[in-house]
């Protein structure tokens, strides 16, 4: 317990310092790994707030879905002072393959009740209105299919066309795109880009390109690993359980049910109420899940200077990645899980902390 208690405040101070070090851009001054506050896309199978966890033997099929992205998309509503949010995207991905933008805008409603709360702190906080200005629709039943089946002419969407004009802004910092329900959206906006534009203007628009892909959940994702070498991308099959509460070898005393009442869920706020509690159907797993929250830790533990996000093999509070093949800007898992969780007192003091900001 003293260990805990120190490592905390260790945390918090390290969270202090680096706030105070910050300049209205987000970058820390003083430190040789600061970067420029990160342009950030998210794509979620996010799915409706009253969400059925998909193993339930009950509930109408477009609930039956996963809850983990309403735990992971609360957190990442916490760090938008951190990140410059210039896409919310609603994909279809797995489970009920179903895209619908309004579950996602629905929870934005219970962030605009906290939002000036946040603003306390940091003036730097989003509106609601912010961010539902840049929340996008995908396309339905992505999920299973082969790359090409999805993509191609007539396949665009509300969001495959947000990405592009996202990347072709006239700004120098990369565009990291964290896909939690699959890569198809950005797969396609590269489809389009490649059938429509010259060879270089596809390798400028690749270049701005940094993919974080949770699994490989349409397919799409072979799709660009086959034919684009030098697009930034990270695939992790099996790092992100690491955020998991009841992954191997974590403590998991700092994100079981007990930890999420204590911190998020109960005391703090209608957001925090929001947190879903059990996102398997298994008594045992109640607690924290989130397996999509890595693919935005990789940026937040960059931001306060401990790694740089273009370069994967660091360690980071979003995993630790290899690339097998130097030819290739392709980034696979190394050390695991384990790169995830061995950070997880730190990430839960932080977590903790920006939920006690959503109270008046």
């Amino acid at each position: 317990m003293k260990k805990y208690i120190l490592t905390v405040i260790a945390s918090l101070a390290l969270f202090f310092l680096s706030s105070r070090a910050s300049d209205g851009n987000g970058i820390k001054k003083g430190s040789d790994k600061a970067i420029p506050k990160p342009r950030v896309i998210i794509m979620s199978d996010f799915p409706p707030l009253d969400v059925i966890p998909v193993k339930a033997p009950y509930g109408a099929p477009e609930k039956l879905s996963d809850p983990d992205d309403i735990q992971s998309m609360i957190r990442l509503l916490l760090y938008t002072n951190d990140l410059e949010v210039e896409g919310l995207i609603e994909s279809a991905g797995t489970r009920a393959n179903i895209a619908r933008k309004q579950n996602i805008l629905d929870l934005l409603n219970f962030y605009d009740q906290v939002d000036e709360n946040l603003r306390k702190h940091d003036k730097r906080y989003p509106t609601a209105d912010n961010l539902r200005a840049v929340t996008w629709q995908g396309r339905d039943k992505t999920y299973g299919k082969g790359g090409m089946a999805n993509l191609g002419q007539e396949m665009d969407t509300e969001a495959s066309n947000a990405i592009i004009r996202i990347v072709d802004k006239k700004d120098d910092r990369p565009v990291f795109v964290c896909a939690w329900g699959g890569t198809y959206e950005v797969a396609q906006a590269i489809w389009k880009v490649k059938n429509t534009r010259t060879p270089n203007e596809l390798k400028r628009f690749l270049s701005k390109l940094r993919i974080y892909s949770i699994a490989r959940q349409d397919n799409t994702v072979q799709w660009l690993l086959d034919n684009f070498p030098d697009l930034f991308i990270i695939v992790a099959d099996n790092t992100f359980r690491g955020m998991m509460s009841y992954a191997p070898g974590s403590d998991s005393t700092l994100t079981d049910i007990n930890w999420v009442y204590k911190n998020i869920h109960r005391g703090h706020g209608i957001l925090g109420l929001m947190y879903p509690e059990d996102t398997t159907m298994d008594p045992d797993k109640k607690g924290v899940r989130e397996g999509d929250t890595p693919s935005f830790l990789i940026l937040v533990s960059a931001v306060r200077g401990l790694n740089d996000p273009n370069k994967p093999d660091q360690e980071s509070w979003g995993g630790q990645f290899i690339q097998p093949d130097p030819a290739k800007n392709h980034w696979y898992d190394g050390p695991g899980p384990e790169s995830v969780y061995k950070w997880r007192a730190e990430v839960q003091a932080d977590f903790a902390l920006r939920a006690d900001w959503m109270l008046p």
